[in-house]
């Protein structure tokens, strides 16, 4: 009886994923008129009498709150606007002409707030520049505060109302040989006098990262990534639970051959071997589609992933299962779940060697599943380790980077 009730609530949980996908699939579609996109280049593509406008595929939020655009080229009058618009904006008006909307246009420096006629807010821009667009979190009930930078410098803000329609990165050009190079994965922080900037790091999701960078949700292998004792290790700093039992990544780059690795591993697991490849974990990989479970031999599995494509893996725990024997638990920080005392980053320190041993693994059995763009990839029967199963990222080549969402299905 109980494998019948699991198996129910693993396809009511296959359900809701693939609806939360099917969701986001219609809702998050980037949208483009009388402009060319050649992966991060946007080009105009009219006769200047029109404007051309991109709307992104998906809004800014508190994990993604900042965009940047570098002008390559100004063409003709360098009529180029960046700025925040709603998902549905009409695309022959530059961004900041039409209500809920607002931008910072570079031919003259002027902010468009809803309307056609701009106020002078900051210096134009010209080839070169690089021009950013972001919402603060400190905003007060009622009102969102936008700000624009130039070439990493703050221009200025303004506080518009908030409203329940999220806001889209958008740009606007409005003639011949305009081009500009995008980046939505942009962070944002301010400058300090020796000229380094401060970002929000997102650190604290992490307890151990070695040869990882991470810039935000961003995570960036900077390893040397030559054999296979070269790899990256992201581990987060709390184990999977009943009320986060899922996590996602989505592959920015795919490197020079995709070596990325989803999955989950015990707390104390050796920071250079790939997940799934030793005692304690298991992992679905990337490159070749196999799944690696305590062992350096995969089984076949699923697809191969790419750049673009979101991994996700989950725990389906029994209805019974507590960390403490009581009932669930909705705090993480319980004496039960280790934590580390800091993020421990061996970017820069001595490679010491870790001996691939732990406390007994045999635990509580749960089912561990991953998912590739929104569909179940498959799912397996796994001990559950001594403290709990911790998402854990691996990252082996040259170039890769992901973004990660450690609650996708919260809110």
């Amino acid at each position: 009886m109980d494998d019948i009730n699991l198996h129910y609530r693993f396809l009511n949980w296959r359900r809701r994923i693939r609806e939360i996908r099917e969701v986001r699939a219609v809702r998050y579609r980037e949208r483009l008129k009388r402009m060319l996109r050649d992966g991060d280049v946007l080009r105009y593509h009219g006769n200047s009498d029109e404007v051309g406008c991109f709307v992104a595929a998906r809004p800014l939020s508190r994990r993604n709150r900042y965009f940047e655009v570098t002008i390559i080229d100004t063409g003709v009058r360098g009529m180029i606007a960046v700025g925040l618009v709603p998902q549905l904006y009409k695309l022959d008006h530059q961004p900041g002409w039409l209500p809920h909307s607002v931008a910072f246009h570079a031919d003259d420096g002027k902010l468009y707030n809803g309307n056609t006629v701009g106020q002078q807010f900051g210096p134009k821009c010209c080839r070169g520049d690089r021009i950013g667009c972001g919402v603060s979190l400190d905003s007060d009930d009622g009102q969102l505060t936008v700000f624009f930078t130039k070439n990493g410098k703050e221009v200025g803000s303004v506080d518009i109302p908030a409203s329940p329609d999220a806001l889209f990165p958008a740009v606007g050009m409005h003639s011949l040989g305009e081009e500009v190079l995008l980046d939505l994965n942009a962070e944002w922080g301010m400058e300090e006098d020796d000229g380094q900037m401060i970002v929000d790091s997102h650190e604290e999701d992490w307890g151990r990262l070695h040869d990882i960078k991470v810039t935000g949700t961003l995570l960036e292998y900077v390893g040397k990534g030559k054999s296979i004792v070269d790899v990256g290790l992201a581990q987060a700093r709390r184990p999977l639970n009943t009320r986060f039992h899922y996590y996602e990544l989505e592959i920015t780059d795919a490197g020079e051959k995709c070596y990325i690795a989803l999955g989950l591993a015990r707390r104390d697991y050796p920071k250079n071997r790939h997940p799934g490849w030793s005692r304690g974990s298991i992992a679905y990989h990337a490159d070749d589609g196999k799944l690696f479970q305590g062992s350096g031999i995969g089984d076949a599995f699923g697809p191969r992933c790419f750049e673009g494509d979101i991994m996700g893996c989950g725990i389906m725990f029994p209805r019974d299962y507590s960390l403490d024997g009581g009932d669930d638990v909705d705090d993480w920080d319980l004496d039960v779940i280790p934590k580390p005392s800091e993020v421990q980053n061996d970017l820069y320190a001595n490679n010491e060697d870790e001996e691939d041993e732990g406390e007994d693994l045999e635990g509580r059995k749960v089912t561990v599943f991953f998912t590739r763009n929104g569909k179940v990839v498959g799912r397996r029967e796994v001990a559950l380790p001594v403290g709990g199963w911790y998402p854990t990222i691996g990252m082996m080549s040259t170039g890769e980077k992901v973004r990660v969402d450690l609650h996708p299905l919260s809110g």
